[in-house]
């Protein structure tokens, strides 16, 4: 035994990379190098260039809701694998490493709160749990979420931050486009609100379904939205394509967007269209009446036909025995 090796169990283990504490965070977009306080009480916003960056649904829903007043549902249903899927690694370690890596069975977080004081039935997606893709619990999740609000009468909003259809699930996760969709359309026939929230990134069956079928559609700014990505629409169509024609600020140029909202103004938003919303409600339920949403409610009824009753014969008996 060298001198060396008497102190070696005494050396202390170095942190990795990925372990390290870091104080300083760098903007993707601008390169600027900040203290993480400061981009924390910004809610992960950027100071100089405010470059909104990507949040956690935790972090989501502490800035949405009101405070202490979010009640989880459904956390646990969580996913199967119906296809015994493995590419790189089978989808069942995949799952684990990503339970474990958020502390969440699922991409989605749903539940009932208030924001502004109006209650509501909040879904939210956690783009770290799988890319945040929609698979059989996310989309059961979301279904579950409007029938609650059906039952209690209340909107519904669904914050997006997803890639997409989750390929491990195959057709179980596509069905989940019309599924969720589908729900959505009887929100819609109840004359309940569902507005949708589209942050970084917004991509895939997810902006192919429910994430595009608000009432009201709102986006982060610079938020990534799209079916396909850059390069494979460039490769199918041939053409140059505009710059950041997948950015929120070009989708609301050309009419896919209603508002384009600042993190730090998001929840006071949500809170006045809650609010203008809850006033039709309750109007409803006081008159016991349904709000028209339909097509066929806009339709004018055509006229009943009046239908002239024949006049009664006359009896003639009298004058015959005369």
């Amino acid at each position: 035994m060298n001198f060396g090796d008497i102190f070696k169990n005494f050396r202390k283990q170095q942190p990795t990379r990925d372990e390290a504490p870091s104080h300083w965070v760098k903007c993707p977009q601008c390169n600027s190098l900040m203290y993480y306080k400061e981009v924390e009480n910004l809610a992960q916003v950027c100071p100089k260039c405010k470059f909104h960056m990507r949040i956690g649904a935790q972090k989501r829903i502490d800035l949405l809701a009101d405070k202490g007043t979010f009640t989880e549902y459904d956390a646990d249903l969580i996913p199967v694998d119906p296809l015994g899927f493995v590419d790189k690694k089978s989808y069942k370690k995949r799952v684990a490493e990503s339970e474990k890596k958020t502390g969440k069975r699922s991409s989605v977080v749903s539940g009932e709160c208030t924001i502004g004081g109006v209650p509501i039935q909040l879904v939210v997606f956690d783009f770290t749990f799988m890319g945040g893709s929609l698979g059989s619990v996310e989309g059961e999740k979301i279904v579950r979420a409007v029938h609650r609000a059906i039952e209690k009468r209340q909107g519904v909003i669904i914050v997006s931050a997803s890639g997409g259809a989750r390929m491990q699930e195959s057709t179980f996760s596509l069905l989940q486009m019309s599924k969720t969709s589908a729900a959505l359309k009887r929100l819609a026939k109840e004359g309940l609100p569902y507005i949708s929230v589209l942050t970084d990134p917004t991509m895939g069956g997810v902006s192919a379904s429910f994430a595009m079928l608000g009432d009201v559609i709102i986006a982060e700014p610079g938020a990534l939205i799209g079916f396909a990505g850059q390069r494979v629409i460039k490769q199918t169509i041939g053409a140059e394509l505009p710059e950041g024609f997948q950015r929120s600020e070009f989708l609301m140029k050309h009419g896919f967007l209603d508002l384009i909202v600042q993190r730090s103004e998001m929840k006071k938003t949500l809170a006045d269209l809650l609010l203008y919303f809850s006033a039709g409600i309750n109007k409803a339920q006081e008159e016991h009446f349904v709000p028209r949403r339909r097509k066929e409610d806009f339709q004018t009824p055509e006229p009943e036909p009046v239908v002239t009753p024949e006049p009664e014969p006359e009896n003639d008996q009298g004058a015959d025995a005369t």
